[in-house]
């Protein structure tokens, strides 16, 4: 997620971004929206190498439509597009009005990513001209954007941050979007849950009825008498974004446990599109939701765990946010780093470090089971090893309680 030039050619076990604390606090939110490593954005061309200022194969205008092309697909969407995108912001077509628009920046709570008529408050707009106060201008480690393309930016937010017109009317509104993200890991509890839709959605029908939150109460299954309802704050929709449902839950108290959220689109109390078409929830995994026909419960989990001694919590806290982004422990696996140490899944990770010979020192294993203190991947983590430099590259180290989570799972066999 954290786009340096030379991110593709270090020669470090681990890749040059920021532990996952700090990589969170460099970034701050969307600033990798415009990354280095992004095509066309160092240079300032879009995705045919038209320059920006031209609009290139579609003329530059205040709209989402000009700025997917000309900013989001040009420059973002080769990191930031299906479920690995950095900090669960998707900018591909359809996914982006929903990750911008009336969503809080995940490091200053108090800015949205993009506030509708505001584009001073917006956070976009911040890191685009370097007004922001904490972190680099974007792209980052590139030229800057012309402010000739960020005053169209800047336009379509003062309009209102319209969303698309390109939404098919007469189709059941499916779920795009989840933050948390299904099936994540995370060592925090969150204080909103966002559900996304690909098309406006009627604000009557978004209630703690019809969008609910379910915990297991530790049997880590659903539909016994473990089962607890947790009752939000709030679940409304945005008053800025018509396709995004927030549940707020501030004051819930914060409990590690497996969640399961449900949105209805079939009984008493249903999602509506604002044509009255019955949510098409059904999801399989994989967004979008729905099989195609109106109706269905959108049904996903997601858990909270603190960072454990195993490698599903540590991919799920520090591998997958920190190292497995585009051009640097991405894959496919290989002999080159840093793409070829595949950390983008536990099973890659796994595949990847555990009696795998380390390329720096070919003495020593990246994880050799049981012997932490002879991990090459450790060393690289405490700035032990003898060649290179310390990981994370470029960033501060990684806390010392987190490596010794790292440490206490290779001493008790680096299990899968």
């Amino acid at each position: 997620m954290n786009h340096y030039r030379s991110c593709g050619n270090s020669p470090g076990m681990m890749s040059n971004l920021a532990s996952n604390k700090f990589h969170a606090l460099s970034l701050l939110g969307i600033a990798v929206l415009l990354g280095a490593c992004a095509p066309g954005s160092g240079d300032g061309l879009n995705v045919s190498g038209r320059p920006l200022s031209e609009g290139g194969d579609v003329p530059l205008a205040a709209t989402l439509e000009s700025i997917q092309v000309n900013v989001f697909d040009a420059s973002c969407t080769v990191c930031h597009s299906g479920a690995a995108a950095p900090l669960g912001l998707r900018l591909d077509e359809g996914n982006s009005f929903v990750g911008l628009v009336g969503t809080s920046s995940r490091q200053v709570g108090s800015l949205l990513r993009v506030e509708p008529g505001n584009p001073a408050r917006s956070y976009l707009i911040r890191k685009l001209e370097g007004t922001a106060a904490e972190g680099d201008q974007m792209p980052l480690g590139g030229p800057p954007i012309p402010q000739a393309t960020i005053d169209f930016v800047r336009q379509w937010i003062l309009d209102g941050a319209l969303p698309d017109s390109g939404t098919v009317p007469g189709q059941a509104p499916v779920v795009i979007s989840m933050t948390p993200a299904p099936g994540t890991i995370g060592a925090d509890f969150p204080t909103q849950i966002d559900i996304g839709f690909d098309r406006d959605i009627d604000a009557s029908t978004v209630n703690a009825l019809s969008i609910t939150l379910l915990r297991s109460g530790g049997a880590d299954q659903f539909g016994d008498a473990n089962d607890v309802q947790v009752q939000p704050a709030s679940v409304e929709l945005s008053a800025l974004n018509p396709r995004l449902a927030v549940m707020d839950l501030a004051g819930v108290t914060a409990v590690e446990d497996l969640y399961r959220v449900t949105v209805a689109g079939s009984g008493a109390n249903v999602v509506l599109g604002i044509d009255g078409l019955a949510l098409d929830g059904e999801f399989a995994g994989t967004f979008p939701s729905g099989d195609g026909n109106e109706g269905g419960d959108f049904v996903a989990t997601f858990e909270v765990q603190g960072l454990q001694a195993s490698l599903d919590s540590i991919q799920a806290n520090i591998l997958a946010p920190t190292c497995a982004v585009s051009g640097c422990h991405s894959g496919p696996s290989g002999p080159g780093l840093p793409t070829g140490m595949d950390l983008t899944t536990a099973d890659n990770s796994f595949n990847n470090l555990v009696n795998v010979q380390s390329v720096q020192n070919a003495a020593l294993q990246r994880v050799t089971p049981g012997d932490a203190d002879n991990s090459y991947l450790v060393q690289k983590l405490e700035g032990t090893a003898a060649a290179g430099q310390r990981m994370p590259l470029a960033g501060q180290p990684l806390d010392p309680a987190s490596i010794g989570v790292i440490r206490a799972w290779i001493d008790n066999g680096a299990n899968r």
